[in-house]
């Protein structure tokens, strides 16, 4: 029996075994030049610039959502028979959930307007794509059955809830990894208890947890409120991230006005900035290293704007931050915000790029269901007598998990410190 081993910092051992069909197409989707990208996307950004551990990347990050889901299909297997074509289907759908993403994760998305689930749907779909040509070659069916199982889909059974839910192997996975990485230890929670008490809910055909699982529930919840809370929306991680956001919007304006002498015309980071579509050959040259060699050439621009802000995030000169979330009423942190930007622009600066307003919210736990959003289907918990019953009506965290996590800031270039700090 011939094994692809892989040792992750999560999972500990992946097995591959290349006897079995369905395993031998996940390695070679692995290897396939799509997600061999991944390797060139960080998970989480710029976050290194505050924890220094955080360099993974969303390769390992879908290796680990795609053994996640091995180990769930695994445990319901005890409960309900699974057809080999759809656990192969389901478990290529979690490798490949993230392909599509672009650089420094959602940010560049803000800016290309390049969403990365329409990008990932379009490498499974498209017949150039060696991913595609792998899942086309093992069944002609299958490129079309994992990106619907891709989709959210509020009429969806378990198997869409493993991909998209408050309880998807995706979460799991990157509250683990991410709280691993970064050191933060905010966001451990035991998958495997959680694991052992997922179910399928037989009169909804929905994914659903034993009652004995309910604390686990619990402190997944809280996980993710932790990490939200100390790494996503820290304020050194959210000054990177918008002064990611402000140099591309920058080089994006220069680019339209033909000012912006790199990268050239032809180049994928050039046609992104302005919204150009790419071929897949294009995007898999779109990556964290593509952006960062630009603002290496951009810190020495003759425009004085970028040139700036590309020095602060090469050696890490990062905007300040001053913190509204106390302020209750949103009127008194606008007015706040326009004091600040009146003060820079009368100190001769230019605040549509020395500040921005940041107000980053998470909800924890979504109880009630959403038309437009599919992660808001409630965790059900099963009862010993088969009922069903919502977390939030058996927990009494669910009740302040639910509550929205959001902070208000004001970040701002450094040389406006006591300017800014004179305002408040």
């Amino acid at each position: 029996m011939k094994e692809k081993l892989i040792r992750d910092p999560v999972h500990d051992v992946i097995v591959l075994r290349l006897d079995d069909p369905g395993e031998a197409l996940l390695f070679n989707l692995i290897n396939a030049r799509e997600f061999q990208r991944l390797r060139r996307i960080r998970q989480l950004g710029l976050a290194c610039l505050t924890y220094p551990g955080a360099e993974h990347t969303r390769y390992s990050h879908s290796l680990g959502v795609m053994q996640t889901a091995r180990r769930i299909l695994n445990r319901l297997s005890r409960q309900v028979r699974i057809d080999p074509y759809q656990r192969i289907a389901c478990l290529a759908a979690a490798l490949l959930h993230d392909l599509g993403h672009g650089p420094f994760s959602h940010v560049f998305e803000r800016i290309s307007g390049v969403h990365h689930e329409s990008f990932t749907r379009r490498i499974i779909l498209d017949q150039q794509s060696e991913v595609h040509q792998l899942l086309q070659t093992f069944d002609p069916d299958l490129p079309q059955l994992v990106q619907s199982l891709l989709q959210r889909d509020h009429q969806s059974s378990w198997m869409h809830d493993l991909l998209n839910s408050q309880l998807d192997a995706d979460r799991f996975d990157y509250l683990l990894r991410d709280n691993l990485m970064s050191g933060s230890r905010y966001g451990h929670f035991d998958l495997r208890w959680l694991v052992q008490h997922l179910v399928i809910d037989p009169s909804t055909n929905r994914l659903a947890v034993t009652h004995k699982g309910i604390s686990a529930v619990e402190t997944y919840l809280q996980a993710r409120y932790h990490m939200y809370r100390n790494v996503y929306f820290h304020k050194v991680v959210r000054s990177a991230e918008g002064m990611v956001q402000l140099t591309l919007q920058r080089a994006r304006l220069l680019a339209v006005q033909e000012r912006l002498a790199w990268p050239r015309r032809e180049e994928p980071v050039y046609k992104a900035l302005l919204g150009q579509q790419l071929t897949i050959d294009e995007f898999i040259d779109l990556d964290d290293i593509a952006i960062m060699h630009c603002f290496k050439l951009w810190a020495d621009s003759d425009d004085a704007i970028l040139a700036d802000l590309c020095h602060g995030l090469l050696y890490r000169h990062l905007f300040k931050s001053h913190d509204l979330t106390h302020l209750e009423d949103q009127a008194q942190a606008t007015e706040l915000r326009q004091a600040a930007a009146e003060a820079i622009l009368v100190a001769g600066g230019d605040p549509t790029y020395a500040m921005f307003y940041d107000e980053p919210a998470d909800t924890p736990y979504t109880p009630y269901p959403d038309r437009n959003d599919n992660d808001a289907q409630p965790i059900f918990i099963l009862l010993p007598n088969g009922q069903q019953s919502d977390f939030d009506s058996l927990s009494p965290l669910g009740r302040v998990l639910e509550k929205q996590l959001m902070f208000r800031r004001i970040h701002f270039s450094a040389e406006y410190r006591e300017l800014i700090t004179s305002i408040f």
